[in-house]
């Protein structure tokens, strides 16, 4: 009697299976969250400097696609053919506002009003393919790297406006360099 009231310790067998069925879960699930909430781009290049740098590791999410100005933004560039993936710019305009680059000062204009841009590296000197002011067309947004003088962005005609359909999404932290963890 003694015997079956004693609780039965688990076989092998059963505690592997518990241990296999804990491990897929968690694996669908991570899957489940970087293919639907969220993913993990690395920077290419220079063009963010001093913002972000060459291999930074960011937290990029499109569950909200309401960009606006400031935000980083992760693209594809299908007319741009020197990119080796995505590529990460800033938010300079929206939908049917106008930016105008004063080609002496290299100051940035959106509607009328300078931007006050504490996170370039410096004042553009290359305007690329820019010519005069442009308005931002409905369903766009006019992007640009925060090293202006290193950057190919919206002021080129092979990426010009981004279509925010082709936004990947938002940036919303630096996962590594762990020096750099969180900071955007």
């Amino acid at each position: 009697m003694e015997e079956q009231t004693k609780e039965q310790k688990p076989s092998l067998r059963e505690e592997l299976y518990d241990w296999l069925q804990s491990i897929v879960f968690v694996i669908v699930l991570c899957v489940l969250v970087f293919v639907f909430v969220c993913r993990i781009v690395t920077v290419d290049g220079r063009s963010m400097n001093p913002t972000l740098y060459d291999q930074d590791k960011l937290i990029v999410s499109n569950l909200f696609k309401n960009y606006e100005q400031g935000d980083i933004v992760v693209f594809d560039a299908p007319d741009f053919d020197y990119a080796s993936g995505p590529l990460v710019k800033r938010v300079i305009a929206t939908e049917g506002q106008v930016v105008e680059i004063d080609k002496e000062t290299g100051t940035v204009y959106v509607d009328g009003e300078a931007l006050d841009e504490p996170y370039i590296a410096e004042p553009i000197v290359d305007l690329q393919d820019y010519e005069k002011p442009i308005t931002v067309p409905e369903g766009h947004v006019f992007c640009m790297g925060d090293n202006r003088n290193h950057s190919t962005d919206s002021r080129t005609n092979s990426i010009g406006c981004v279509d925010t359909r082709e936004i990947l999404g938002k940036a919303y932290l630096v996962l590594f360099p762990l020096k750099s963890f969180g900071k955007l």
